[in-house]
């Protein structure tokens, strides 16, 4: 057998700090995993995943020669396909669990949640569960994955990530999340997740919550004001003589939220009650429907961005942080800057790891590999953290592609230089272009086979 290489000691050595040999084994032992001793072993196998995604996701080929160990392509799928998926997760939470948080919002943990896509190799298997975007016609597409996933804010940790079909609301599965939450921790997110069924099922885990509105709601800061449905003086006389109709009730109701006022905290800042909607979602079960409280007071908040040029002059917030006393309007829109980070987390993962396009061919593998980038996402976020802590900067300035670098080229037992910090560049805005011009290719939208065919059969002039 060949010597073990720099690079696989190297990877060894990391993640021995939070996941050792043992916490391995014994991980794929809980998940109900026997295995015979051999190469390619869990804690091996788990090793070289974490290897092949450090290295931007290399092929198999180039792997053996990472590794210093003659493994075969075939042989190393076999051993990831052995590879328990409840193993692969249960790593990951250990991995998070040790090395703990690093940052608190007045005493609350804060949590990241949001979703983004893959590209997948184009298999039959893959096609069924992820099926391509729907404008693609058949044969002329690849399967896309939607992730959702959920990150500790101040050290930007991947807590756990969850493929599932393209063309499915974020609403119906982040349930899947909530399992990893605890009483007291804060999740923020964009409107896409702000709604009464979110809110609701955290509020039952005793799980805080700051979203921004969703743009459907209507948001109405004047005190005492009307909420839909609920009338004035006059229109409950008119009402009881009948002499409103459906179509002029309608039209009364027409611009008034659906929330009731409760109280006002301070300008832009008031509480209300959102009621639980009458239908039930087709992704929600009977039963945690009738869970789910009647009504949810949210506390709801507007400000404004003074910086010219920003793309959102003006954001509406709601959240539970109900108290103005503990939790101050200011802080609260000083908290909700944090959720831009999730986009910088998802552009490190796809474009500078290349998670934007996957290479296993079976959803399990999928899965799998998706949970590796996550192990080696976040033992580049260690080494940044450690970096900023003695470099006595904020681990946001360390920059992610040079603490990779250096993870990817020291020796084993190699102390830590000092690692590039980002300069701090408040204000700074760029265009939402692209500078590099595409090649002008023509998309494909027929099957290969038949583009093949019509190249046969083209007479070449002379």
């Amino acid at each position: 057998m060949a010597s073990m290489s720099r690079a696989l000691m190297r990877v060894k050595q990391d993640l021995a700090v939070l996941l050792p040999d043992a916490a391995i084994a014994d991980a794929c032992r809980a998940a109900g995993h026997r295995w015979r001793k051999r190469l390619l072993d869990p804690v091996t196998t788990v090793q070289l995943f974490v290897l092949q995604v450090l290295n931007f996701n290399t092929s198999l080929t180039h792997l053996r020669h990472l590794a210093g160990r003659a493994v075969k392509p075939s042989a190393y799928c076999q051993a990831r396909m052995r590879l328990p998926l409840a193993a692969m997760q249960g790593l990951l939470r250990t991995m998070c669990d040790r090395a703990g948080a690093a940052g608190r919002f007045l005493g609350h943990r804060v949590l990241l949640v949001d979703g983004s896509s893959s590209g997948l190799p184009d298999t039959k298997a893959l096609q069924k569960v992820f099926p391509q975007p729907r404008r693609q016609r058949k044969g002329c597409g690849f399967p896309m994955a939607k992730v959702l996933g959920l990150f500790d804010a101040f050290t930007g940790l991947v807590v756990e990530v969850l493929p599932f079909p393209l063309y499915t609301h974020e609403q119906s599965k982040v349930s899947g999340l909530h399992p990893l939450l605890q009483a007291g921790d804060v999740v923020l997110g964009d409107r896409g997740l702000c709604s009464f069924w979110h809110a609701a099922m955290l509020a039952t885990r005793r799980v805080l919550c700051c979203f921004r509105m969703h743009q459907a709601q209507i948001v109405d800061f004047r005190p005492h004001r009307k909420s839909r449905g609920q009338a004035g003086k006059k229109q409950r006389a008119a009402k009881r003589a009948k002499e409103w109709t459906k179509a002029r009730a309608g039209k009364r109701d027409k611009g008034r939220p659906t929330s009731t006022w409760v109280r006002r905290l301070d300008k832009h800042d008031q509480v209300v009650r959102w009621a639980k909607p009458k239908a039930r979602p087709a992704w929600m079960t009977p039963e945690l429907f009738d869970t789910l409280p009647d009504e949810l007071e949210v506390r709801e908040i507007r400000y404004r961005i003074p910086r010219k040029g920003q793309r959102t002059q003006c954001v509406t917030i709601a959240t539970t942080l109900l108290d103005p006393t503990l939790y101050p309007k200011e802080k609260i829109a000083e908290l909700y800057k944090l959720r831009w980070e999730v986009e910088t987390h998802f552009r490190e993962l796809k474009t500078t790891m290349r998670m934007r396009v996957l290479k296993c061919k079976t959803p399990d593998g999928v899965k799998k590999e998706l949970l590796a980038f996550a192990l080696a996402y976040n033992l580049v976020r260690l080494v940044m953290a450690e970096a900023a802590r003695r470099q006595g900067v904020e681990v946001s300035r360390i920059s992610f592609i040079d603490a990779l670098r250096w993870l990817l080229c020291a020796a084993p037992g190699e102390a830590m230089p000092d690692l590039l910090a980002n300069p701090l560049r408040p204000g700074r805005h760029e265009p939402r272009c692209v500078k590099r011009r595409a090649k002008q290719y023509d998309l494909m939208n027929r099957p290969r086979a038949e583009l093949r065919k019509g190249l046969r059969t083209t007479k070449v002039k002379a």
